[in-house]
């Protein structure tokens, strides 16, 4: 039986960038490996986000794993809240609850700037304690904080509501001032709150203390957005006829597995950015095919990263490193099985100039190892993909197309 592998580079995609000579992160990349099996397979170009749907990872990724948002899709945070292992009732609504920095200043809350959605990624244990604090402090009957991984953390809301106004993402804003960005909606007024005394709770913690004294940022503030109900999928295998499995350092992206009813993996030392355990995301991937998964999903959050962080020497090196560091381990993994199929692409751009995810299709390559055909690409990027002239306009058919059926 055919083993299916897909490796998604989260925000891979991008503008031409004038630090690297007007050239995207694609173009500059040494990718030996992905440009092969690109000369040998299909290259086009797919849209991963319907016209009316904000970029997330959350509506590409589910896009590029078969499953229509428009039909599937209940909001970014009740994916992540599944990763933890919240049991969402019905009437819960789950907000993502990063731990940001904003300006240590005078100011009053709302004229603060945010200074980094991801409090230098902060690492687990500390943000941990820190979400531990918040709860004890702000936590009761209808409010309840729940540690997740990394910046990334949970609120459930008990009989809450979704009708909230324009809950910013903190990547989209960061090094502005907050004020436009916090929702003015009468339902989100005590949610701006919980904000606002989290600040004075958390700027003179002791973890914060200790990380300032490091030359690290202070987490001092939680900003929550992407509300959402719980969600109600179908499985991957009641879709598709075979089993899936998911490796991943994000929530978001576990949960998707965990709603889909696929295997998820969980990997030591993955952070979600550039700094990632890539041999172990490998390793864990062909370990799932050996169980008995038919097809496995590897995402790399870290050119994503790169990308809100305006790093982009950064977002070059974290695609060569998927391709020095992963694609081997892969292709010699799967040397056991008489056939397989790789599919490879980013999920949305996330642009250098911008900092934040953009709509544009993405380019994609699908590679058959018993059924090599010349692609006429020398090497894959966003030009090279749209010059195909293979264009999907329905991101979620990408993935029958990639399993034939």
């Amino acid at each position: 039986m055919t083993k299916f592998v897909v490796v998604l580079y989260d925000g891979m995609a991008d503008y031409p960038v004038e630090a690297l000579g007007g050239k995207t992160p694609m173009m500059c990349a040494k990718k030996p490996n992905m440009d092969f099996l690109a000369q040998r397979g299909e290259v086009g170009l797919v849209r991963t986000v319907a016209p009316g749907l904000k970029p997330g990872s959350d509506v590409a990724n589910m896009s590029v794993m078969g499953f229509d948002p428009m039909k599937f899709y209940t909001g970014r945070s009740p994916l992540e809240a599944a990763s933890i292992g919240i049991d969402m009732k019905m009437s819960d609504v789950s907000l993502r609850t990063n731990l940001v920095t904003l300006s240590e200043d005078d100011l009053p809350y709302e004229e603060k700037t945010i200074l980094d959605y991801c409090a230098d990624d902060i690492s687990t244990e500390e943000a941990k304690i820190l979400i531990e604090y918040i709860q004890e402090k702000l936590g009761n009957e209808v409010f309840t904080f729940y540690p997740g991984v990394s910046y990334r953390h949970c609120l459930i809301w008990d009989n809450g509501t979704t009708d909230l106004g324009k809950m910013t993402p903190p990547h989209d804003i960061t090094g502005k001032v907050i004020t436009e960005h916090l929702s003015t909606a009468e339902n989100a007024k005590p949610l701006i709150e919980l904000m606002k005394k989290s600040y004075d709770l958390l700027k003179d913690h002791p973890v914060n203390i200790a990380r300032k004294e490091r030359g690290k940022r202070p987490a001092n503030s939680i900003w929550l957005w992407g509300e959402g109900t719980r969600p109600a999928y179908d499985s991957f295998e009641s879709i598709y006829g075979i089993k899936g499995g998911v490796v991943s350092a994000v929530d978001l992206l576990k949960g998707l597995g965990f709603c889909a009813k696929m295997d998820v993996a969980e990997v030591e030392g993955a952070t979600g950015y550039i700094d990632t355990n890539f041999e172990g995301k490998a390793t864990a991937a062909l370990e799932l095919l050996d169980k008995g998964d038919d097809l496995v999903y590897v995402h790399f959050e870290a050119p994503d990263e790169c990308g809100h962080r305006n790093e982009p020497e950064n977002k070059v090196r974290s695609i060569e490193l998927i391709d020095e560091r992963v694609l081997p381990i892969l292709f010699e993994g799967l040397k056991k099985y008489d056939d397989w199929k790789m599919m490879i692409l980013p999920d949305h751009p996330t642009p250098i100039a911008t900092r934040t995810h953009a709509s544009d299709p993405v380019p994609f390559l699908i590679y058959h190892k018993n059924g090599e055909i010349e692609s006429g690409v020398e090497s894959i990027n966003e030009e090279s993909a749209k010059e195909t002239g293979v264009f999907i306009d329905f991101g979620p058919s990408l993935m029958g197309r990639f399993l034939g059926k």
